[in-house]
């Protein structure tokens, strides 16, 4: 058996990796012949390479791939998710600082879209956060025209097939309904192109605001629009089961990404409490019967209280010494001295 199938890893993965480009693109780069590996150009993607090896893309060395890093950006309408814009419209590429390495989307939001969108610089990390394999629920608040019934929403948790494509289904609730429009709170595993606009228009109803408000583990937070924020290395470790040899030191900005979520139909810069309850935005389920939470209870215990608890009289309960009369105020009207018997 050759060498080269047993020991490394796949050129596309290794390409990828360094975050030149996508697995796909990279085996697209090889079939174009622009990828050389010590010195000799690659057809065939079928080849695994070592870090011996020396590896050239369209006529650029690869770099030895930097550790895993993610962001998380609050994207805004108007902005495209791509590279490059055939109609001019800004890229979200174009919106990020300058200081930024170069990273590639998490999944997509359509122009008209909004919210949290994952950004990282490790393309085998991006393609398995993407898969729906891997079961990540992206959540997403919904306002849509329309009145919906029980009836309709019960169809869309059934799973739906719309124009001959099959959805998978998805955890819908309706929030409030305000006037003709309506806020509903979605949840889905798959992310096929435009799903939810497309599963509404299915039930007579069109999308006219969609945020994205929390992807797999990470949540958008209280990070305003057109801000990016990387997450920290602990977060990667604990929410992704990287190892820190994986991911890159945590970095020196702001505490990961925690906290409040935008309520819908509010103005851009109002944000709300945190949904606690059932998905979509219910109130949260309390039992009155039981006790009330509180701030603990951090004052120290009185001697009394103390005595009491060790099994021991406290000093209030000691014999008064000699020398006169206890110092605490009696509780109740002493009795008369009894006369001396004769």
């Amino acid at each position: 058996m050759p060498q080269d199938t047993v020991k490394g890893e796949r050129i596309a993965k290794v390409i990828a990796r360094a975050g030149v480009a996508s697995r796909r693109d990279a085996e697209k780069l090889i079939s174009a012949g622009l990828v050389l590996v010590n010195g000799v150009q690659i057809d065939s993607p079928a080849l695994n390479v070592t870090d011996t090896d020396r590896i050239v893309v369209d006529g650029t060395p690869l770099e030895a791939p930097d550790v895993a890093r993610v962001w998380i950006y609050h994207k805004p309408i108007g902005q495209v998710t791509t590279d490059r814009d055939e109609k001019g419209r800004q890229t979200v590429f174009d919106a990020l600082p300058e200081d930024m390495p170069r990273v590639m989307s998490v999944g997509r939001l359509d122009i008209n879209s909004e919210g949290l969108l994952l950004l990282t610089n490790d393309g085998a990390l991006k393609r398995r956060l993407e898969l729906p394999s891997t079961g990540l629920l992206r959540k997403y608040r919904v306002r849509i025209n329309g009145r919906p019934k029980e009836a309709a929403l019960e169809q869309l948790r059934a799973g739906i097939t719309y124009e001959g494509v099959h959805y998978q289904p998805m955890d819908v609730v309706l929030d409030r309904q305000q006037g003709a429009n309506a806020w509903l709170t979605v949840g889905i595993r798959e992310g096929k192109n435009r799903e939810i606009r497309k599963t509404m228009a299915a039930m007579g109803w069109t999308v006219n605001r969609l945020i994205r408000v929390s992807y797999g583990p990470f949540q958008l937070g209280q990070l305003k629009e057109g801000q990016v924020e990387e997450l920290r290395r602990k977060v990667l470790r604990d929410q992704l089961g990287l190892s820190y040899d994986d991911v890159a030191p945590p970095p020196t900005g702001k505490p990961s990404i925690k906290g409040n979520a935008r309520k819908p139909g509010a103005s851009k810069a109002s944000f709300g409490k945190p949904n606690t309850g059932r998905l979509g935005g219910g109130k949260p389920t309390t039992d009155k019967s039981g006790p009330r939470l509180g701030k603990p209870n951090t004052r120290k215990p009185s001697a009394d209280e103390a005595g009491a608890r060790a099994g021991r009289p406290g000093p209030s309960s000691a014999k008064p010494s000699r020398s006169g009369a206890q110092h605490a105020r009696p509780t109740s009207k002493p009795r008369p001295p009894r006369k001396p018997s004769r």
